[in-house]
């Protein structure tokens, strides 16, 4: 595996101009479209060796969102490609201003173990419809799951436009030494903050889809049993290994122990045998992660659930009470299906509680909803739900993305494009006329003065 030699060959690929064409592009979004197709079972396959995700959970959270993205692409490519024609102020007159959007260049995509398959390949979509080359590097820990991408992607494309490595830390810090156009990357803040160090000497552009620790408040005068369901629902999607699951609870006192009792409830609806043998729960990814994630559990009561076996990697949903605000379990994401709960009385505790904190990827409240919006305008997030969890991901209408320590830049639909793209600013004058205001010695200064 020669990274240099790769990325040389993308670059003279682009340089040609061949992935300027909208036809190309298009043709490329069938090829992705059909390949994900042909590879769909197989990926399905692969990524319940890895996670012991179902098929359903595998086609409604990473394979039919990445059918969704390519659908629209293929719709609207040209439409987002279209050059398009801007206002010219008095100043300007007789000229024409216009906005270019033109690809970046050579891409690096780097995705995580979670969702393996959503997260490496609806970038992969915008880097397409933008008219760019991509490099794409998924997780070492999901081994399955990145070898049958490996194949789909060399299945589809040439590789001298959209081509995969594999491999740990070490082919993560060669990438990282190569000279790219843009670099989207989903990870951790940590591996962030060393891909923006890497490439710093470069000046590359980037979008960091990043993490942190996502609050969901229940306020007393919410809908408790639905609330119950929606969270119970949120975090036991991929058992909490997911960058926008409800991470930690704010529940106000007085309801308690009524939303604990309700979410015993939704959890035993949803999983009416258990999660220990379910088909649609998913099991921790790694020995290393499942030690981490049970070590929490003694950070606070165990109020529901707690059981979890190390053979299997499974940990049933838990809900932890009497949990300090210094507690590990509230220091770092949790990534799993420990759920520490707090309590408030008055919501300005919350408010001030997450502001102080770094800026979460998500913010979800329950409750009347012109509260929610004032609680919104009272914190910041990357995104947010006012009486749901996650959904907000599945709108390609809205961004996706982090700020802060959760992220920066924005993707879905076409801000995917975006991401991949820069808009070039473009004048034209006509050479009919020239007129002498701008001219030195500045004789009409008082004219142009009154009119700018």
């Amino acid at each position: 595996m020669n990274i240099p030699a790769i990325v040389k060959a993308q670059r003279d690929f682009f340089a040609t101009g061949a992935t300027k064409s909208i036809s190309f592009r298009k043709e490329q979004l069938r090829r992705f479209e059909n390949g994900l197709h042909k590879w769909e079972k197989p990926l399905c396959e692969a990524l319940m060796t890895d996670l012991h995700k179902s098929y359903e959970e595998a086609y409604l959270t990473e394979i039919g969102l990445v059918y969704g993205e390519i659908r629209e692409a293929r719709r609207k490519t040209g439409r987002w490609a279209a050059r398009r024609r801007k206002s010219t102020p008095l100043t300007g007159f007789p000229s024409s201003s216009f906005i270019v959007r033109e690809p970046l260049g050579c891409a690096l995509i780097l995705s995580p173990w979670n969702y393996p398959v959503q997260l490496l390949l609806n970038p992969l979509v915008g880097a397409i419809s933008a008219g760019c080359t991509a490099l794409l590097k998924p997780s070492p820990y999901v081994p399955n799951v990145s070898q049958t991408l490996s194949e789909m992607i060399a299945d589809t494309f040439a590789p001298e436009f959209v081509t995969m490595v594999l491999g740990n830390r070490t082919v993560n810090a060669e990438l990282f030494g190569q000279r790219f156009d843009m670099v989207f990357l989903t990870g951790s803040p940590e591996l962030g903050r060393i891909a923006m160090q890497a490439q710093a000497k470069y000046l590359t552009p980037m979008v960091l889809e990043l993490g942190g620790k996502s609050p969901c408040i229940v306020d007393r005068d919410a809908d408790l049993a639905k609330a119950a369901k929606r969270i119970v629902w949120g975090k036991c999607l991929n058992s909490g290994q997911t960058c926008i699951a409800p991470d930690y609870l704010f529940v106000h006192e007085q309801v308690r122990d009524a939303f604990v009792e309700e979410f015993r409830k939704a959890l035993k609806e949803l999983y009416p045998e258990g999660t220990e043998k379910s088909g649609h729960y998913v099991h921790i990814v790694k020995d290393s992660a499942f030690e981490r994630v049970v070590g929490y559990l003694k950070d606070g009561e165990i109020l529901c659930g707690g059981r979890h076996d190390a053979a299997s990697r499974w940990i049933e949903p838990t809900v932890l009470g009497n949990v300090s605000p210094d507690a590990p379990v509230m220091q770092e994401e949790i990534f799993g299906p420990v759920f520490p709960m707090m309590t408030f009385k008055d919501r300005q505790e919350v408010i001030d509680f997450v502001t102080s904190r770094e800026k979460p990827l998500a913010f979800y409240y329950f409750g009347k909803k012109a509260d929610g919006w004032d609680m919104i305008a009272k914190t910041t997030s990357g995104g947010a739900c006012i009486n749901d969890t996650i959904m907000h991901i599945t709108n390609s209408n809205i961004p996706f993305g982090g700020v802060g320590n959760s992220g920066m830049g924005s993707y879905h639909g076409e801000r995917s494009f975006l991401a991949f793209t820069h808009e070039r600013a473009v004048m034209s004058t006509p050479t009919w006329i020239d007129l002498p205001l701008r001219y030195m010695p500045y004789r009409f200064f008082k004219l142009i003065k009154s009119i700018m």
